[in-house]
């Protein structure tokens, strides 16, 4: 029988669950939309950069995990657990200003593993970044 996900619950919630000073604070990673299907966050690209001036590629990799495990978190929500287990990233171009804009869609949604595609673009639209990623999760207990 295929797992129904939960109703999201409000945008404020699901950020109240964060703990402050992890990752996505230092990032500076803003959360627009959220849900186990589709997950939306920016990121600014001053701060993230590497040495040579350009979005550094980790930092795109963090905000695809971060929007993926959100996500796969959500699909499990309330009380499950997500963990990364893979992810892989193909940098298409590059961007020394501004912010940039990460897009997570769900790929699958499994009973122990999600996969979500994330898609990251720059303000005019271009695609800087493809990435995907699995989680192996597990929905809380009774």
């Amino acid at each position: 029988m295929p797992r129904v996900t939960q109703p999201t619950p409000p945008l404020e919630e699901i950020l109240a669950s964060f703990t402050p000073g992890t990752l996505i604070d230092r990032m500076g990673i803003e959360f627009v939309e959220l849900s186990a299907h589709r997950a939306v966050a920016t990121m600014p690209v001053e701060g993230n950069t590497q040495v040579a001036g350009f979005l550094h590629g980790g930092a795109s990799c963090v905000l695809a995990e971060t929007l993926g495990s959100v996500a796969a978190y959500l699909h499990v929500w309330p009380g499950g657990l997500a963990l990364g287990t893979d992810i892989n990233a193909t940098h298409h171009r590059s961007v020394r200003s501004g912010r940039v804009t990460g897009v997570a869609t769900a790929i699958s949604l499994g009973r122990t593993l999600t996969s979500h595609e994330v898609v990251i673009s720059d303000e005019e639209g271009r695609r800087l970044c493809t990435a995907r990623i699995t989680n192996h999760v597990r929905a809380a207990t009774a």
